[in-house]
């Protein structure tokens, strides 16, 4: 178990969306964090308070987590400095990236010194099996975007704790470093060999009561290009009675594409069901979740109202207006 609460690193992010590790424990735990700690030339900033090491610690932060999510998921040379004193402030690390802590040499040595730990999270502790595509019981919604970082997890999660306070019965799997950093459990599908990525969702969506939903944590795109591959082991693996279309209106091109364009609702609504169909030939795109996140009150809802009119399909943002219109869609899945 990873010691709670959190400070929350946000190191030299270079703008908003790259901190979302953060952004989400913030978001979804606030009882676990304390406050950030941020570099010179950080351009993000999740509205907590501002913290030094030794404030965090003396407001009972037990850990420091790196809440930034670089392309790559490398440990950047820059943030050594202010992870070595963290150790020797007293604080455990715990990271998602791809670039584990346990790999580098100066911080091992330290956390030995110190008795503090190392937690990375990127790191499968199952031997998943392959997939075998058989239908299992219970069933499953899964959030795919027209891009990555569209709000496919706040989907996921605002859609289980509504369904939780109705007395109905779900659970959020977490696919993801956020998700499980968040929950404390999950796959973290992106480090999964390639060959057994759809099985190990298959094991996370195991047999369940026929009246149980699995909100599952959504990652990638199929149509962005350096991502495409998680999100078809998502859709083979999760086998999905549900689809919820996300998507963020403002992207002016795909997540660190800049020569990429992205997507319409059509063709992922399209695109999507086409390959969901492949494992559930009963799956159905139900609604529309959008991240209205940079829209003024008035626009978001004017652009809801017109998408549910072109497509047909209940459209919210579930962070800012409430996940019922999409949790209420589930009723139509038998």
């Amino acid at each position: 178990m990873i010691p709670t609460p959190y400070l929350l690193f946000l190191g030299d992010a270079p703008d908003q969306l790259s901190a979302k590790v953060a952004q989400g424990i913030k978001d979804w735990r606030p009882e676990n964090a304390v406050g950030q700690i941020r570099m010179q030339g950080c351009n993000a900033d999740i509205g907590l308070e501002d913290l030094t090491l030794e404030q965090a610690y003396e407001k009972g932060a037990r850990t420091m987590v790196i809440g930034v999510a670089n392309r790559g998921g490398y440990i950047s040379k820059a943030w050594k400095a202010v992870l070595i004193e963290a150790l020797g402030t007293g604080f455990d690390l715990a990271s998602g990236l791809h670039n584990l802590l346990r790999d580098e040499p100066d911080l091992v040595s330290c956390a030995e010194k110190y008795g503090r730990s190392l937690h990375d999270v990127r790191v499968p502790t199952v031997e998943y099996p392959i997939a075998n595509g058989k239908k299992r019981s219970g069933k499953r919604c899964l959030a795919v975007g027209t891009d990555c970082s569209a709000g496919k997890m706040y989907t996921a999660m605002a859609m289980d704790r509504l369904m939780q306070e109705r007395g109905m019965k779900s659970t959020f799997r977490a696919t993801g470093q956020t998700g499980i950093l968040i929950t404390g459990d999950g796959v973290p599908l992106d480090a999964v060999i390639a060959d057994f990525m759809a099985g190990s969702i298959e094991y996370l969506t195991p047999d369940n009561d026929q009246d149980h939903w699995d909100l599952i944590e959504g990652q990638g795109s199929l149509f962005h290009v350096s991502y495409s591959g998680v999100t078809m082991a998502l859709i083979h693996g999760g086998q999905p009675d549900a689809l919820i279309l996300c998507h963020e209106p403002t992207r002016q091109h795909m997540r660190g594409l800049p020569e990429y364009s992205l997507p319409s609702l059509k063709d992922l609504n399209d695109t999507s069901l086409h390959l969901a169909k492949v494992a559930n030939p009963n799956c159905k795109v139900i609604g529309i979740s959008v991240n209205t996140l940079n829209m003024k009150e008035e626009e978001a809802t004017a652009y809801l109202t017109l998408l549910e009119k072109e497509l047909n399909l209940p459209a919210t943002d579930p962070f800012r207006f409430g996940a019922d219109k999409l949790v209420d869609a589930l009723g139509s899945i038998t």
